[in-house]
């Protein structure tokens, strides 16, 4: 997080000292205003480009194995883990029931088993029960 806010006050600096300069240099004559928002793009876009290969392309951790083992000594249905990873993706009940093909009320029921069986109190929580475990794939 300190490198986060770090890294974007050196950017706001430079974003500050850059138009300090471009204001100079259109006060004292020696430029035309397209040149100052044609420098400002150009380096708006080389700052673009080195943020995408920093964060977009950093290479994943390796994900790690399902503990099925885990899965069995919980007591988890086969149709209660499903639900569990529709959950995990941000589904709703009815969308998760519409997916299944089954019905909303049925959802309600799968979703507060699996409450009860990772002892959690909202789904959220459920989820970050089940990644510590290592049960679902995230």
């Amino acid at each position: 997080m300190r490198k986060t806010i770090l890294i974007f006050g050196v950017l706001v600096v430079a974003l500050l000292i850059l138009f300090q300069l471009s204001t100079y240099s259109l006060v004292s004559g020696n430029t035309s205003i397209e040149f100052i928002i044609a420098g400002i793009a150009i380096i708006f876009f080389i700052i673009g480009v080195i943020i995408n290969k920093k964060i977009l392309h950093q290479k994943k951790g390796i994900p790690k194995e399902i503990d099925h083992e885990k899965i069995k000594s919980i007591g988890l249905s086969k149709r209660e883990y499903e639900v569990l990873c529709e959950i995990a993706k941000g589904l709703s009940n009815k969308e998760i029931a519409e997916k299944l093909f089954v019905s909303e009320s049925t959802i309600k029921t799968h979703v507060s088993n699996v409450l009860v069986k990772l002892d959690a109190k909202r789904r959220t929580q459920a989820i970050q029960i089940a990644k510590n475990l290592h049960i679902i794939p995230f």
